[in-house]
């Protein structure tokens, strides 16, 4: 999930986590073309269309074809977490190889720092399943509002 270079999200997971956000702001509509998500989020469609399939494979999203075909969210924002999203696109949360493969390192008993980035990979599995998308449809628009009312 974090490049080695530093903690950082991916291109793929932040795009994910906008186009899902977008897609639980028109939850209650008629499934949305990606290209149109494509457009309000400023992503490239065939970007997108990339992330589709594992969000479809981990059952997150539907899709429908035709001329009234598109996405949707498989569940209601409130029962997807951005953890949920992330893991589809990413895999399982872990810093370090040894927290969830202890095989995978010699120094496993002795080692000082493996202890705190378990501790740290939790905290954020944690924060990260305590926001769902119902949360962010509600921020984006409490955010557009605000942008509105200053531009007036």
């Amino acid at each position: 999930m974090f490049k080695e270079q530093g903690m950082k999200l991916s291109t793929r997971s932040r795009y994910g986590v906008r186009m899902m956000s977008d897609l639980a702001d028109h939850y209650d509509l008629v499934p949305i073309f990606l290209k149109d998500i494509a457009k309000r989020e400023d992503v490239s469609e065939k970007y997108l269309s990339l992330i589709v399939i594992s969000l479809r494979s981990a059952g997150l999203i539907n899709s429908t074809r035709g001329a009234h075909g598109g996405y949707k969210l498989a569940r209601r924002p409130e029962e997807i977490t951005v953890k949920d999203i992330l893991e589809a696109l990413e895999g399982d949360i872990c810093l370090v190889d040894c927290v969830s493969n202890p095989e995978s390192c010699s120094r496993v008993s002795i080692c000082p720092t493996r202890d705190i980035w378990g501790i740290l990979g939790r905290k954020i599995g944690e924060t990260l399943s305590s926001v769902t998308l119902a949360d962010l449809a509600s921020t984006r628009r409490k955010k557009a509002e605000n942008n509105i009312r200053s531009n007036i």
